[in-house]
């Protein structure tokens, strides 16, 4: 458990803890020592511990008591397995389950009278408004890839592990099929599950103030005549030229150095898990989501050499409005907040050291594969016919 102290998540950083193996399919550490006197200058804060993704496990130091289940809004082809996951999880596991108030607004939950007295057991919380992130043991979550990142969202520092049932249309991030809910939430209740730690991006964002007078105060710091909010990103920040007809024009910087400006649609800084989204639409390699990097990715790049970029988790970026730019920008995360992006406005993007503790159906490996096989049909090709020795001499 050595290891582990550092992985805590969730209810009072206490319920679960992730064990480590010291396998690694990253092979054995290089030297720090080259020839006689040269060596590697020792920087503790560099250290980065890289895990063989089979071997994370997932375990429970107490039993979990509470469970956040995330339906997607206004979809009645998931009314009958939310009710009937409620009920399992209420009456058959003595859990106590929150679920957003929205949720309980649709009429058809609200209405029948049959699930009066689950409802009555409910605890509910408010998006934006209630803070959960202390109260929440595990999250489930009915519906596609959309609920993933919703769930993320409403966690801005500790994420308790999230296990996602595939009721949406992709599934990409949604690994369990409801049909045998029962064994399968029973299993992750009992622990010992495969986890993938899905790593996220923790933007700020610092707006100037276009007020004549006064400060702005903000979900955030205040500096001056500025407004600054923060945010947990899983898949993407996404930088476009919003409803103008110009290119966009940003300047991208890296740890304080100008590294290009994006002439273009726009430009995509993803995590690993959202290589797979809309950076692989934009032409960006997929990549496995234990991998610690961050993509960078143009948007119809008016340049035939601007190739997407991998670059290390640890750098920290900045997207600023170029001097000469034309018009504003606009930025979304993970498809939400979007916003106006002026002269003097920036966009500082690092890793975030809270990811998202996603469950797994077998382990973090197969599961990426399958959904690369079965929502994007990687590799799809009609097989080569078998050459006979007659064909061959032809």
């Amino acid at each position: 458990l050595e290891n582990a102290k550092s992985h805590f998540f969730g209810y009072y950083m206490i319920p679960y803890v992730l064990f480590h193996s010291f396998d690694s399919l990253h092979g054995p550490s290089p030297v720090t020592t080259f020839g006689p006197k040269a060596c590697m200058l020792q920087n503790p804060h560099a250290v980065m511990h890289i895990q063989d993704p089979a071997s994370q496990r997932l375990t429970w130091n107490k039993p979990p008591k509470s469970v956040l289940v995330i339906k997607k809004i206004q979809d009645a082809s998931l009314l009958q397995p939310f009710k009937e996951l409620c009920v399992f999880l209420t009456e058959q596991k003595n859990m106590i389950v929150y679920v957003e108030s929205k949720v309980l607004a649709d009429t058809a939950i609200a209405g029948d009278e049959s699930f009066g007295a689950v409802i009555q057991k409910f605890c509910t919380f408010r998006e934006d408004l209630d803070d959960i992130s202390n109260r929440v043991d595990f999250i489930i979550c009915l519906g596609g890839d959309g609920t993933l990142l919703y769930a993320s969202s409403l966690f801005q520092e500790s994420v308790p592990p999230v296990m996602a049932f595939h009721l949406g249309s992709l599934g990409f991030l949604t690994p369990f099929n409801f049909d045998t809910y029962q064994s399968q939430v029973t299993q992750i209740i009992e622990g010992n599950t495969a986890i993938i730690l899905r790593s996220r991006l923790r933007v700020r964002v610092v707006k100037e103030s276009r007020e004549k007078k006064g400060i702005i105060m903000t979900n955030g710091d205040s500096e001056g005549s500025r407004k600054s909010m923060q945010y947990q990103v899983l898949n993407e920040v996404v930088v476009d030229r919003g409803p103008s007809s110009y290119l966009s024009n940003v300047d991208l910087f890296l740890d304080g150095h100008l590294i290009t400006t994006v002439q273009g649609d726009g430009v995509i800084v993803s995590t690993p898990t959202g290589s797979t989204a809309y950076a692989v639409a934009a032409g960006a390699s997929m990549i496995h989501p234990n991998v610690p990097a961050i993509m960078i990715t143009p948007i119809c790049p008016h340049s035939l050499s601007f190739r997407p970029i991998v670059v290390p988790a640890g750098v920290e970026l900045k997207i600023m409005l170029s001097r000469d730019a034309r018009n504003t920008a606009w930025v979304s995360f993970d498809g939400r907040k979007r916003q106006e992006i002026c002269h003097g406005d920036s966009i500082t993007i690092t890793t975030s050291c809270f990811p998202v503790p996603s469950i797994c159906f077998r382990d973090p490996v197969n599961d990426w594969f399958e959904s690369l096989s079965q929502c994007l049909h990687w590799n799809v090709r009609k097989k080569q016919n078998y050459l006979s020795s007659e064909e061959e001499e032809f």
